[in-house]
């Protein structure tokens, strides 16, 4: 299973690489409420948000999600973590038990505490090592998700 979050498409383009590659199924997280169009203006709202803890409602549960036992976690970074509305989805859905392959896409400056905070927020989660890309470079994730498959076997 393929779970992601995307505000630009970015991360929506890397979750569609893997989830074809690993012929999975695939989960966009969505908050009712979007985000603002202007960049600045949603890294105004991200700051707010991740500031004070809050979680977006979101349109829907994943409500099969007992049936996977591997689950790929996409988001981009805001301010140095996963997006708020990934944060609602793993604070509404109880992945104990389950591995997560985390990745995250960024505009250069990396994962920053994507990764970190994933684990913290997935207790009795095996969590693998995060893939954390820049755009959609295919050459780079085919190459990252063959390891993390590889370690997963």
């Amino acid at each position: 299973m393929v779970v992601y979050y995307s505000y630009l498409g970015i991360t929506k383009a890397v979750a569609e690489f893997i989830q074809e590659k690993v012929d999975g199924d695939i989960f966009e997280i969505e908050p009712v409420d979007q985000y603002p169009s202007s960049y600045s203006a949603v890294l105004e709202l991200a700051n707010k948000e991740l500031a004070s803890g809050h979680k977006p409602t979101l349109r829907k549960r994943l409500e099969n999600i007992d049936n996977y036992g591997v689950i790929f976690l996409g988001s981009p970074v805001w301010c140095g973590t996963i997006a708020p509305a990934v944060t609602s989805f793993l604070s509404t859905h109880d992945l104990s038990g389950k591995t997560i392959i985390p990745f995250c896409t960024h505009g250069g400056g990396g994962e920053s505490n994507t990764f970190r905070d994933i684990r913290i927020l997935t207790p009795g989660s095996t969590v693998f090592s995060g893939g954390s890309f820049m755009g959609n470079p295919k050459r780079e994730i085919s190459t990252w998700l063959e390891i993390q498959l590889k370690q997963k076997s």
